[in-house]
């Protein structure tokens, strides 16, 4: 499943000219992510992609690698986290163990690593994994299933929403800063906000 566009002539990059110069920066690096990771292994990039691509509903290389660079970036970095449940390890511990038990997980059931699994298969293991009741239980001693997938979930959701061909899509006009609204009734649109009528 990929997105479909509500918008299919609208492109928020048209309006960059608009955004201050730091926000466009920010905005414009992510149509080109870096192209290497710093805390994933290329194995677990690949049980990543698969994971996050489910999560999205979207395959398309474009914004999943985004959701990717986005992901590694935050694991890297080690800024901490603002809360987490006690006996939750830590986001970076987490997520690491969490992509060995999908591939363990996916070689145990039909000898082949998650990423390579099929589509089904992959979405399978995952509403297993939101409803708590992946299986073998031991693969995830330590790691609580539902923290594991709303932690995924949350990541993946982020990422995905702030790339700007999903912008484009669901017709969000991007940084309002510094232009700001106009127009705030019910029902007006500024002219540089996305119209179906268009």
């Amino acid at each position: 499943m990929t997105s479909q566009s509500h918008y299919p002539t609208y492109d928020v990059m048209r309006e960059k000219e608009h955004w201050d110069k730091h926000t466009r920066a920010i905005v414009e690096d992510r149509l080109d992510p870096e192209p290497e990771y710093r805390y994933l292994s290329l194995p677990e990039a690949e049980t990543l992609r698969a994971v996050c691509s489910i999560l999205a509903g979207d395959y398309r290389n474009e914004p999943i690698r985004f959701v990717l660079s986005h992901i590694d970036r935050h694991l890297h970095s080690n800024i901490g986290e603002g809360q987490r449940k006690q006996g939750v390890p830590p986001v970076r511990i987490l997520i690491k163990q969490a992509i060995q038990a999908f591939d363990f997980m996916a070689m145990s059931r039909w000898q082949t690593p998650f990423h390579q699994l099929k589509e089904d298969q992959q979405r399978q293991i995952m509403i297993e994994l939101s409803e708590n009741r992946a299986d073998p239980p031991y693969v995830w001693t330590g790691l609580p299933q539902t923290e594991v997938f709303n932690k995924l979930l949350t990541l993946t959701v982020e990422a995905y929403y702030s790339h700007p061909l999903i912008w484009s899509e669901i017709g969000y006009g991007g940084p309002a800063y510094p232009r700001g609204y106009i127009r705030t009734a019910i029902g007006q649109l500024d002219p540089w906000e996305a119209d179906k009528e268009r």
